[in-house]
């Protein structure tokens, strides 16, 4: 079922996210997709694992990541390599946490790669309880930038300092994909889809599609 709301893009309610979310990336056939953490997105991974995608082809991005090391537990891209990147031989993995010695030159060298790369196919988000998306929180600095495609950020109330794509760096994408479930996620939907400015609801790109569970949908 899909119906148009009060948020950018397209609320499609399906029964299983992560099903879904294979179903969309095996029909679209991205050649460049950019990825995200959380434990919804790694079950998404691990059936990408076992997608219909030529996956020689594709390049990987991520949306965001933490500063830590990628064996790290709290790493985006180690998830993302155990759940399924380390098994289907990507044409290219562009690591964030790899991109530079510092935090600030990680954003800048990740920066330049999006630009010399241009508009990556797919963008994978989701949404935290308060309404963030991607690294993007509620009262950050990062959520004002218009230069920067790429940024460092971070705060007293995360553990670890993060990188993140930017709204100009998110809006590059041809498509945008949220994946939401469980009914945790309900109350932060419900906002979003009120209009009131949340990272996630001031979100735009080419395309964007929501696929949200009942549970989440409420």
């Amino acid at each position: 079922m899909a119906q148009v709301v009060s948020l950018s893009g397209e609320l499609r309610v399906v029964r299983h996210v992560p099903l879904a979310f294979q179903e969309l990336v095996t029909t679209e056939a991205p050649e460049s997709i950019a990825l995200s953490g959380g434990d919804t997105a790694r079950q998404c991974y691990e059936l990408l694992a076992v997608a219909d995608v030529d996956w020689p082809r594709v390049e990987i991005f991520f949306g965001d990541e933490r500063w830590v090391p990628v064996g790290n537990p709290d790493s985006n891209e180690g998830m993302a390599r155990f759940a399924f990147v380390d098994q289907v031989m990507p044409r290219a993995v562009h690591s964030m946490r790899h991109a530079g010695k510092t935090i600030e030159e990680a954003a800048d060298a990740y920066d330049q790669v999006l630009r010399q790369h241009g508009p990556i196919d797919l963008i994978h988000l989701g949404l935290g309880p308060d309404g963030h998306t991607a690294s993007l929180f509620p009262g950050s600095p990062a959520l004002e930038e218009k230069d920067h495609l790429v940024v460092a950020t971070g705060g007293d109330l995360h553990p670890h300092p993060r990188l993140t794509f930017t709204f100009p760096g998110i809006a590059m994408a041809r498509l945008a994909v949220f994946t939401i479930a469980g009914e945790e996620k309900q109350e932060a939907l419900a906002r979003v889809k009120a209009g009131e400015d949340l990272p996630a609801a001031r979100l735009r790109a080419e395309r964007v599609v929501w696929l949200v569970d009942e549970a989440a949908n409420g």
